[in-house]
């Protein structure tokens, strides 16, 4: 019984370093990868809303700092993160009857630059989206605002760590 527990174990230790670097939240890392460095966001947008480039910044920080084991640098890291905040834009979304619109849609847009010093054939240029919606007599300022770029700013990180780490 000892023999077979040392061999199972074995096995499962070898399959997964023969993997690289995993994690269960499905992310990859290839072993050499052990930094990564994210460069501010600038705001790009046509609106100019104070601190939602440093917000960006630090939550996709924050968020692969929570998902992986990589050491946040601030510069010469093995995989960069860059780019800029490039549409921030709020629209009517859902109309009822007598030309009244019943919901609004904030979308924000953000264009990334992803580099991996190790493997160039992961570098990832995309823009990522995301959006949130409120009633139309909703007025979208302090608390709700805030709420609004942490759910849209939530998303977005998530799909970019998707993109670049877990290759989803």
């Amino acid at each position: 019984m000892r023999f077979i527990k040392y061999t199972l174990f074995s096995f499962l230790t070898v399959l997964l370093v023969g993997c690289g670097v995993y994690s269960f939240s499905g992310i990859s890392i290839s072993p050499e990868v052990k930094t990564f460095e994210v460069r501010q966001f600038a705001n790009e947008s046509l609106n100019v809303i104070p601190g939602i480039d440093r917000d960006f910044t630090i939550l996709l920080q924050d968020f692969i700092l929570n998902q992986t084991n990589l050491d946040l640098v601030t510069k010469n890291g093995d995989i960069v993160y860059e780019g800029e905040i490039v549409n921030y834009y709020e629209a009517p979304q859902t109309s009822v009857s007598g030309n009244q619109t019943a919901q609004n849609r904030l979308t924000i847009a953000v264009r990334l630059r992803y580099y991996d010093t190790k493997d160039e054939n992961n570098d990832l240029e995309q823009t990522f989206s995301f959006f949130f919606d409120s009633e139309a007599n909703q007025i979208l300022v302090g608390d709700d605002l805030d709420t609004a770029h942490q759910t849209i700013f939530e998303r977005i990180t998530q799909d970019i760590v998707n993109a670049t780490l877990a290759k989803w």
